[in-house]
């Protein structure tokens, strides 16, 4: 399980350090591609492996779960992860999500989310003090709360 949230840095080559506490969880090998809110999303091979099959039962005849699993599926780059326990972001993703020198890797139980510490800094001042609409949102979903 994924959590908690680390200020990193990408070096000039574009790859990041993975915090320590996420690196038996995350493995020698993970899937990277385009997030939600403008963030990346790295999963463990089982998790992607498991979200990859529930996808592929989303009906073809729908015009949007061909859109989501195209922008899911379409930048998703396997990673190794090297002895220092660095991945390499690919180019166009470190792009996609305003990637500069500094990020926030945050754990989201299944998956790691990296941010462009702006982007983070602006999604959390936009969701400042909302957290109880969104806990009263969730009551369908009998999370315990």
């Amino acid at each position: 399980m994924f959590l908690g949230e680390y200020q990193h840095s990408l070096d000039a080559k574009g790859r990041l350090i993975v915090p320590s506490k996420f690196r038996d969880g995350l493995g020698n090998r993970c899937v990277i591609t385009k997030g939600l809110d403008g963030c990346l999303f790295i999963f463990p091979i089982d998790a992607w492996q498991n979200l990859s099959e529930k996808l592929a039962h989303l009906p073809l005849t729908r015009q949007d779960a061909r859109s989501f699993t195209r922008f899911f599926f379409s930048s998703a780059s396997e990673l190794d992860c090297d002895k220092q326990g660095r991945i390499a972001i690919p180019q166009g993703l470190q792009t996609y999500a305003d990637l500069g020198k500094n990020v926030v890797v945050i754990g989201m139980s299944e998956r790691i989310e990296i941010w462009s510490t702006e982007r983070w800094q602006a999604y959390e001042a936009g969701n400042a003090g909302s957290f109880e609409q969104l806990a009263e949102l969730m009551e369908p979903f009998d999370i315990g709360l």
